[in-house]
């Protein structure tokens, strides 16, 4: 099949979570909004130079913040996913065309924001996450052996059987949308993952918005 003359059906659309279906990176302002020094800045200068990988980058952090269930939730509370893609699932799912998030964050925080925006039927892969003693202890069940970048592995879950399809669409915007973006037949792209693909003359196509990708997936139909 031609992906340009694919439809929706028997498609799956993976999308990132933070920045791309939130309008910031809602971990990261978790991680300075609630810890209690400086460390994570380190963590963070050294994740940006490529010295470390989002995992251990994410553990140390993580021990630096302090939060009660009851804050975190308020907080949690008020992170708003963009409209439009509340829009798109109801389009992609008449079409078994997915939709799954794939993200480097954490699933109790997007299942809450999830939730908190009436948004339901979407996969998620990400972190887990426990929250004891005000201290949120992360685990990472999808990280890859043989690859250090990412605590989360997103190229690993794009390939698992129950996520198999003849075409891929890959919708992201940062470092680790990279990897699986190159795996996608279709790539829409923002932020550090376009000039990734524009710098190394891979296909994609810009967004600002998901009104664009939600344009699109109705003009697919």
């Amino acid at each position: 099949m031609s992906v340009k003359s694919y439809s929706l059906s028997g498609c799956r659309v993976f999308f990132d979570f933070d920045n791309t279906l939130t309008y910031f990176d809602v971990l990261d302002d978790i991680i300075e909004r609630f810890s209690v020094d400086d460390a994570w800045k380190i963590l963070e200068k050294k994740w940006s130079e490529g010295k470390i990988g989002s995992r251990e980058c994410l553990k140390g952090q993580l021990e630096s913040v302090r939060v009660s269930k009851r804050d975190l939730l308020k907080y949690l509370g008020k992170i708003k996913v963009n409209p439009y893609f509340k829009k798109i699932i109801p389009i992609l799912q008449r079409n078994r065309a997915g939709p799954v998030v794939l993200s480097d964050d954490f699933h109790f925080i997007i299942d809450t924001i999830l939730r908190n925006n009436g948004i339901k039927g979407v996969s998620v892969c990400a972190n887990q996450l426990k929250l004891k003693d005000n201290r949120l202890i992360p685990s990472f069940p999808h990280t890859n052996s043989d690859c250090w970048k990412c605590a989360h592995c997103k190229t690993k879950n794009l390939s698992k059987g129950k996520f198999n399809s003849k075409i891929i669409i890959y919708v992201g915007d940062g470092h680790s949308d990279i990897c699986p973006a190159k795996k996608a037949d279709i790539v829409f792209a923002k932020g550090s993952l376009l000039k990734y693909f524009r710098n190394n003359k891979l296909a994609c196509r810009a967004f600002k918005d998901l009104k664009e990708i939600y344009n699109y997936f109705s003009e697919k139909i």
